[in-house]
């Protein structure tokens, strides 16, 4: 239980800041800026990789929670409690931004930028996420975090694919993260590019693992 809780926390505080410094950017104006929100993101993925890697593995994300179980790294039976966890977490930080911040129209819903192709957007995705995905196979064992290094690299990552492909995409690369707020917020818009693309990027970083690694591998 005590790793379903961490999974629920850790989700819920990625979201709640991440998601929280898109909407405060929002209804400022811009006050954060986008560096601000990319560097709010990294930070917040890393501080919760050290809070809870060694509970649960600190996935937060159900494309990583897959990508672990394919590789076999993590078990299969636990794919969905750890899915259902997340999305608890995600829900109740989106519901309590939208209780302090009614005003916002997304709630920091991830949204292709206009005029950037759906489909576009869905490569992308795709490619932000396989790239995230290679830095956490490498990095950590599924169910425990290896070394302190792992939250740097995986907060990096997230904090460079956020800094340049958020204008675009908004870099959700978590499908979790992108359905809680298009939910709440009523932006559904778009929403099957951000649950899929990132399930498959991860399938594509696994299956890449055995290309570059020949011991402990996929």
């Amino acid at each position: 239980m005590k790793k379903y809780i961490a999974e629920t926390i850790g989700t819920f505080a990625m979201v709640f800041c991440g998601c929280g410094a898109m909407t405060i950017n929002e209804i400022t104006n811009g006050s954060i800026t986008h560096v601000g929100v990319a560097i709010t993101w990294g930070l917040i993925v890393m501080s919760m990789i050290y809070a809870f890697g060694e509970i649960s593995g600190a996935h937060f994300n159900p494309a990583v929670t897959f990508g672990f179980a394919y590789a076999k790294k993590f078990p299969w039976r636990e794919v969905p409690k750890y899915i259902i966890a997340q999305a608890i977490g995600a829900f109740l930080a989106c519901f309590i931004l939208l209780f302090l911040f009614p005003e916002s129209e997304t709630l920091g819903s991830t949204l292709p930028a206009d005029g950037f192709s759906p489909y576009k957007a869905f490569v992308l995705e795709l490619i932000l996420t396989f790239f995230l995905m290679v830095v956490i196979i490498n990095v950590s064992t599924g169910s425990k975090e290896v070394g302190t290094m792992a939250a740097i690299a995986v907060g990096g990552v997230i904090l460079l694919e956020a800094m340049f492909a958020g204008p675009m995409t908004k870099a959700s690369m978590n499908p979790i993260r992108s359905l809680a707020p298009a939910v709440v917020s009523g932006n559904l818009q778009h929403l099957w590019l951000y649950l899929t693309a990132p399930f498959i990027g991860a399938f594509l970083a696994i299956a890449s693992c055995s290309l570059v690694k020949d011991d402990n591998c996929c």
